[in-house]
C-alpha cells in the first residue's frame, strides 16, 4: 500500500525551524518500518519542502505555504491506500484523517496495526 504519514509538523513549534525538523524527523521515523513491512511510505512534506523553496516561501504561513503545503497532501490522499496518523496535536493531520475516511481509506493510529508490520519486525 501506499501510505501516507500524517502527525504534527508545524504544530506546536511557534515555527522555529529546529522544533520543526524534529516533528519530520518524527514523522520519518515510522517510513522504514513501512517500507520494511511492503509499503511505499509518504510524507507530504517529502514533495512540499522543495517545491516551498522553488516557490520563494521565506517563512511558514506565508503566501507560498499556504498555497502548497496542505493541497500536496490532499493531492497526494487522491493517490494513497492508508493514512497512518501519528500522535500529537495537528489540525492538517486531522484534516488529512478527515479527508481519508471521506474517500473510505483505512486511517491506521498507531503502527504496529498496519498490515504486515508484525510480521516485518520478526
Amino acid at each position: 500500500m501506499l501510505i501516507l504519514i500524517a502527525g504534527p509538523y508545524r504544530s506546536g513549534t511557534h515555527d522555529d525551524p529546529a522544533r520543526m525538523a524534529d516533528n519530520l524527523h518524527r514523522l520519518e521515523a515510522a517510513a522504514l518500518p513501512l517500507f520494511r513491512a511492503g509499503h511505499l511510505p509518504l510524507i507530504g512534506e517529502w514533495v512540499a519542502l522543495p517545491l516551498l523553496r522553488l516557490a520563494g516561501s521565506t517563512r511558514p504561513g506565508d503566501a507560498a505555504y499556504e498555497e502548497i503545503l496542505y493541497p500536496v497532501a490532499h493531492y497526494l490522499l487522491d493517490r494513497c491506500d492508508a493514512v497512518l496518523r501519528l500522535e500529537g496535536k495537528s489540525a492538517g493531520a486531522d484534516e488529512d484523517v478527515r479527508i481519508a475516511q471521506a474517500r473510505g481509506l483505512p486511517v491506521y493510529h498507531r503502527l504496529q496495526d498496519v498490515p504486515g508490520i508484525a510480521a516485518a519486525a520478526v
